[in-house]
């Protein structure tokens, strides 16, 4: 029992300590439909080999034919003429009618009235197109694996940059909030100034329209919220109007950031070249069955059934017949090698796309990396000019109230500090953004 309760409050400390952004991309993974259609087509895939691996075992299957008819084509049977002379003769050395006269017989090639149903038992004994059907679906598996890999990963990248968006936007609503309050008390203590004839109105109207063009920054903020809302609500499936968890932790992590920036490289193990290079193959294994199309292929069957005409059963009725069917190509006007020479070709193609893919992934990597240098530098220069604005804000504050600095440089001061804290939001987000784009070229 006590053991079970500190289970129950690990597993406790270990959500609450989950970031938001980890439970969405929980969330996305586990509610995408694209996902879902993605692992219908493995299910189908591993159907497939199934139904391969059935090819291998007999069959069995019940037939039946019933036929009848009349009129047509006939055979003429002279029997009358063959035997009448023999039993007339008969007839004088036995002093007897013992052998009677016969007619000839016409024969209709129609059957009347007939039925023939049989159990049909058939089997592969040698075909090795079965074996390489049965090898091209256990690796066609591999590659739906590979690409429900490829989206989970694109579609985490993607979960993380939206949110980082989003968190970039309602933070800089946050910081044009606290600008506008500020802003709001200068116009009251100016008014209030002013009213006692200890200041001009200019700076009453410099204050308003500083509130003014806050309200405007505000509203473009929360249109850009509204927007990065859509998109992430859109990426893991959820309502449009659903709340955003922008309380979790989103630190930065910097020993990772440093560690990305000396790091090598790393592409080999990308499920896109996994992916062509189970292409490769598949078609490799299609050109061996090419190549191969020379060898034998060998089907036995058995059937066990009743014939018979007006639906008479009897011992006489009932037959098996069994056999063997042999198919081997002798000449087929060159068709085998030429699909030779096209699965060959199909090989040689997806060997320059795996290259090429390998080049691309390269690239989009170095990229990344560069994009994680770029924004870390400008994340540390935002940082310390949102210290410096805000030293500059504190001096020429107390200059003001002292007298010796005016109130437009006070809002100078202040426009500065809240530009430097915007951008301070602004390069942190996208250095999170970059990370995320980063760890994905990685495939972490």
């Amino acid at each position: 029992m006590k053991t079970n309760v500190i289970l129950m409050l690990a597993f406790s400390t270990a959500c609450l300590a989950q970031k938001p952004i980890d439970k969405y991309v929980e969330s996305g993974i586990k509610n995408s439909i694209v996902l879902q259609q993605k692992n219908i087509s493995l299910e189908k895939a591993i159907y497939s080999l199934k139904e391969a691996n059935s090819l291998f075992f007999p069959s069995i299957n019940l037939k039946g034919d019933y036929q009848s008819g009349e009129g047509g084509r006939q055979i003429a049977i002279p029997l009358g003429d063959m035997l009448n002379p023999v039993y007339g003769t008969l007839n004088q050395l036995t002093m007897s009618n013992s052998f009677p006269q016969i007619s000839n017989v016409e024969e209709n090639f129609f059957p009347k009235n007939f039925y023939d149903v049989k159990l049909r038992t058939s089997m592969p004994i040698i075909n090795a197109d079965l074996f390489y059907n049965r090898d091209i679906q256990k690796q066609q598996i591999k590659i739906s694996e590979f690409e429900i890999e490829i989206y989970k990963k694109e579609l985490s990248k993607n979960i993380k940059v939206a949110y980082y968006q989003y968190l970039s936007a309602a933070k800089a609503i946050s910081v044009y909030e606290n600008a506008i309050k500020v802003a709001q008390e200068a116009k009251r203590i100016n008014e209030k100034l002013l009213n006692n004839g200890k200041t001009v109105k200019a700076y009453v109207l410099r204050a308003e329209s500083e509130i003014q063009n806050l309200q405007s920054k505000i509203t473009n903020s929360k249109q850009q919220e509204k927007n990065a809302q859509l998109y992430f609500n859109f990426l893991i499936n959820a309502s449009n109007d659903q709340v955003i968890d922008t309380l979790g932790s989103t630190e930065l992590g910097e020993e990772n950031i440093k560690n990305y920036l000396v790091s090598d490289l790393a592409i080999s193990d990308r499920a896109e070249l996994k992916a062509i290079n189970q292409s490769i193959s598949i078609l490799s294994t299609v050109n061996n069955m090419n190549k191969n199309y020379w060898l034998p292929k060998l089907n036995g069957f058995i059937d066990l059934g009743s014939q018979a005409s007006d639906w008479k059963y009897n011992d006489k009725s009932r037959y098996y017949f069994l056999g063997l069917q042999l198919d081997i190509p002798l000449f087929a006007g060159g068709n085998q090698l030429y699909k030779i020479k096209k699965s060959k070709l199909d090989i040689d193609l997806q060997k320059s796309q795996l290259m090429y893919m390998q080049q691309q992934l390269n690239l989009s990597a170095n990229v990344a990396k560069n994009s994680i240098k770029s924004h870390y530098q400008s994340y540390q220069s935002a940082i310390q000019q949102t210290t410096a604005a805000k030293a500059y804000l504190d001096l020429i504050d107390k200059g003001y109230k002292e007298g010796i600095n005016t109130f437009i440089e006070t809002l100078d001061a202040r426009n500065q500090l809240t530009i430097s804290q915007i951008q301070e939001l602004i390069t942190k987000y996208d250095l999170m953004a970059s990370i995320a784009v980063y760890e994905r070229e990685i495939n972490k």
